[in-house]
């Protein structure tokens, strides 16, 4: 008992999700002494849901718990979905697949609503009381993140608030600085990240045509078209009003702009039932080991601008910019002491 009270005062005593994440599946394995375990979490609406699996990578033995550093996830975007999944969800229930090893899916429910599903792949049956122990670990998480969520998102849209933007921010930051990589392993060539603010075109008109509630509409409906875009509502945010940001890595500039250009696209064909079309302008910038949020919203705001400028429902970045012939603005965040 007191090693169960152990792990669970470790999963809790985090708010970086992806930590939390993999201490969940750690405190399985230990526990449970499974073949494997994975968390496999969808984001979207009931038509158009996107799945991602996620196992943790514990190199070199360690376990998540014992190390401050972040475990990574070796993650994929899901193509061809378990049935059984969506079962699971469906019903918020325990389901048991026999066979050769012996599948246990359990569902992760985050205030009445299905997120995700518990994989747990073992050689033999799971006995009665080792069942229950899991039930009770993954409903306790989802409770966790309720709480989490409660502090963190947006109460209209569900999106992350700004305050968990400057947190996630910096955690990518110091993460892509020199030297930010764990002694003893091998780098790996790294991805750009990149942080673009989207703006509804004519919000203050929809507002004023058609009312606030219908306004409020817009901003949920373009959440939700925002997140099948992304396929995933990591690194998403809403800033306040008609503003978000997002929060992507990519090989290139190029990439980054396909990647928020389909995000464009996809608002300005989505059919809003009273403002019928919407679109968005989107203005983003590349992270700098030296950014500080406010340096890097004001590039990103300036390129925001010029795609206003240019006539609305367009991506405007670094390039771009360049192009116009305006200059992108200097770092003030400099080098940062942390104590």
């Amino acid at each position: 008992m007191t090693i169960l009270i152990d792990h669970l005062a470790d999963i809790t005593g985090h708010r970086d999700r992806e930590r939390a994440d993999t201490l969940l599946l750690d405190t399985l394995r230990e526990l449970l002494a499974p073949a494997t375990v994975a968390l496999h979490r969808c984001t979207g609406d009931s038509q158009s849901l996107q799945w991602r699996s996620r196992v943790p990578i514990t190199g070199r033995g360690r376990r998540a718990r014992d190390t401050g550093m972040v475990t990574r996830f070796e993650a994929h975007l899901v193509e061809e979905v378990d049935p059984a999944w969506m079962e699971c969800l469906r019903r918020h229930q325990i389901l048991e697949v026999e066979g050769h090893p012996t599948v246990m899916l359990l569902p992760l429910v985050v205030t009445g609503q299905g997120v995700g599903v518990v994989e747990v792949r073992s050689n033999g049956a799971l006995g009665r009381h080792t069942r229950q122990t899991a039930r009770a670990i993954v409903r306790l998480y989802g409770n966790f993140l309720a709480l989490l969520d409660y502090g963190e998102r947006d109460a209209l849209t569900g999106l992350f608030n700004r305050k968990t933007f400057n947190e996630c921010f910096m955690r990518i930051v110091l993460g892509s600085a020199p030297g930010a990589a764990a002694a003893g392993e091998a780098a790996e060539p790294p991805l750009s990240h990149y942080m673009a603010v989207l703006n509804l075109d004519h919000m203050k008109k929809v507002n004023d045509t058609f009312g606030h509630l219908v306004g409020d509409e817009v901003l949920l409906i373009t959440s939700r078209v925002m997140r099948t875009a992304l396929r995933t509502e990591e690194g998403l945010f809403r800033f306040g009003g008609e503003e978000f940001v997002v929060l992507l890595e990519a090989v290139d500039e190029e990439s980054a702009r396909q990647v928020l250009d389909r995000v464009r696209e996809q608002v300005s064909q989505q059919h809003y039932p009273q403002a019928e079309r919407v679109t968005v302008s989107i203005g983003f910038t590349e992270l700098r080991p030296s950014d500080l949020p406010t340096s890097a919203i004001e590039r990103a705001d300036r390129a925001l601008h010029l795609a206003k400028a240019s006539g609305r429902n367009r991506v405007t970045g670094p390039a771009a910019m360049a192009q116009a012939g305006l200059e992108v603005a200097a770092d003030y965040g400099g080098d940062v002491d942390l104590f």
